[in-house]
């Protein structure tokens, strides 16, 4: 295994699509909720503990061997919002085309026949940490940090936000990104056991109306 592999995917410059997606921080930030760095440290706090966790799981689950199609069942099942649904799908179809050039394997091409338009992207991120070699705890973290490093990025331009300051809000949660890691992972293998229904189902309903409200609107930086 090489972990600089963890490296590569987990870089904001990959390939994957995440710039284009501010994880629901525009609809925040016109709502009021997000003006700031202490916003922003605890935006991110709800989303780490919520959709952070079931994705992080979902990753590890994949990176771990479960079935992809099942995987992908569990996480439409986690995701209510259509909206969400698909940007996860178009995430993880861009995922995949910059997964399959990078680390080529027959489970990727597998995983990319059985769904054309896009699987849900920790299930494809889960199972590109695999090809590349990494584990479980690897994919769990990788997933976990977009969670939170997407909004804040998105709140730099959004807010002309200091930079130094939105890293220090992800710095702060390193912590419990790391608890969400260990959790996600322990998850992922109850789940080898007992099946996808074993895996978290936290809620974030505010996310989801947000992103409902947040794809109809006419003008928008982000895409989500």
């Amino acid at each position: 295994m090489s972990r600089a592999a963890l490296l590569v995917l987990a870089d904001g410059r990959f390939p994957a699509g995440g710039h284009a997606h501010s994880g629901g921080a525009e609809a925040a930030v016109r709502a009021g909720r997000i003006t700031g760095a202490g916003d922003l440290e605890g935006f991110c706090r709800g989303r780490l503990h919520t959709t952070g966790l079931v994705s992080a799981a979902l990753a590890a689950a994949a990176a771990l061997g479960l079935d992809p199609a099942s995987l992908d069942a569990a996480a439409d099942a986690r995701t209510p919002s259509p909206a969400l649904r698909a940007v996860a799908r178009k995430l993880g179809r861009q995922l995949m085309r910059a997964a399959r050039a990078t680390w080529p394997s027959p489970e990727l091409d597998a995983l990319a026949r059985a769904f054309p338009k896009g699987a849900h992207q920790p299930v494809v991120l889960g199972l590109a940490a695999r090809s590349a070699g990494l584990g479980p705890l690897d994919a769990a973290y990788c997933s976990a940090y977009e969670s939170v490093s997407g909004p804040a990025t998105a709140a730099v331009r959004l807010l002309s936000l200091d930079p130094f300051d939105a890293t220090g809000a992800l710095a702060r949660l390193a912590p419990e990104l790391d608890r969400v890691a260990d959790r996600a992972v322990d998850a992922a293998r109850r789940a080898a056991d007992a099946g996808p229904d074993a895996l978290p189902a936290a809620s974030a309903p505010l996310l989801e109306i947000a992103a409902q409200a947040h794809a109809a609107w006419p003008t928008r930086l982000f895409a989500s």
